[in-house]
Order: structure tokens, then C-alpha cells, then sequence
């Protein structure tokens, strides 16, 4: 038979637990991933030893460099030629000349992908 103090420490426990995979879940969820192609691509340039997707690391997240609005061709172009003016605040990036440049477009375009406004929510009829 369990007393009071027995049932506080039940209930305490169970709290802590829904709360802990709450907050888990809400974090997992708002984390930027990027797509396996993308996400290979990125590790194989060891472009993930500088740049996360949403937050800084060496250089700036993606995401800020999304909020730049550079169109894909502009962000070909600082990948195979870093202006370190655009980014003060950073070390210079080193010219990243090994990325072919169908690769490099489609990480500039998941990169502007990160831009895109959410959807706004459906309204109930």
C-alpha cells in the first residue's frame, strides 16, 4: 500500500518525465535539418566544420546567410570566392574550389530555401 509521500514522489516523477519529452520534442522539432542530399553534400565538402544550419559555429548559420537574400548563382560565386567584408564579426573563409558547381547550386538553393516564410495557418471554416 503506498502513503501519501509515496504517491508525491510518483507524481512528481511523471511530471518531470512528461515535461522532459515536451521540451525535447519541441527542440527536435524547431532544429533546421537538412535534407540527406543536401546533408551529404555538406559533409562531403566539410562545409559542416564551419557552418551549421541554425546556429553559428566558425562561420554563420545558414540561415543567417539565407536572411541576405543572395541569389544562388551569388552564393556559388562567395563559395568559390569569400568576401570577408560580408561578414564581419568572422574568419575568412577559405576559397572552397573542390565543390563542383551543380553542387554548389543545390546548396545555395537549399541555403535560400531557409528564407522562405512558414506557411501561415489555415483558418477553421
Amino acid at each position: 500500500m503506498m502513503n501519501t509521500r509515496n504517491y508525491r514522489i510518483l507524481f512528481a516523477s511523471v511530471a518531470l518525465f512528461v515535461v522532459t519529452a515536451w521540451v525535447n520534442s519541441s527542440f527536435a522539432q524547431t532544429a533546421v535539418q537538412p535534407p540527406k542530399e543536401i546533408n551529404d553534400l555538406l559533409q562531403k565538402y566539410t562545409c559542416l566544420a564551419c557552418h551549421k544550419a541554425d546556429a553559428r559555429l566558425v562561420g554563420p548559420a545558414y540561415v543567417d546567410v539565407a536572411k541576405k537574400k543572395y541569389t544562388n548563382d551569388k552564393i556559388v560565386e562567395l563559395i568559390y570566392k569569400p568576401q570577408p567584408g560580408n561578414w564581419p564579426g568572422y574568419p575568412p573563409m577559405a576559397p572552397m574550389t573542390q565543390v563542383p558547381k551543380a553542387d554548389a547550386l543545390k546548396i545555395a538553393g537549399w541555403i535560400n530555401s531557409l528564407n522562405k516564410p512558414a506557411a501561415a495557418p489555415k483558418k477553421k471554416s
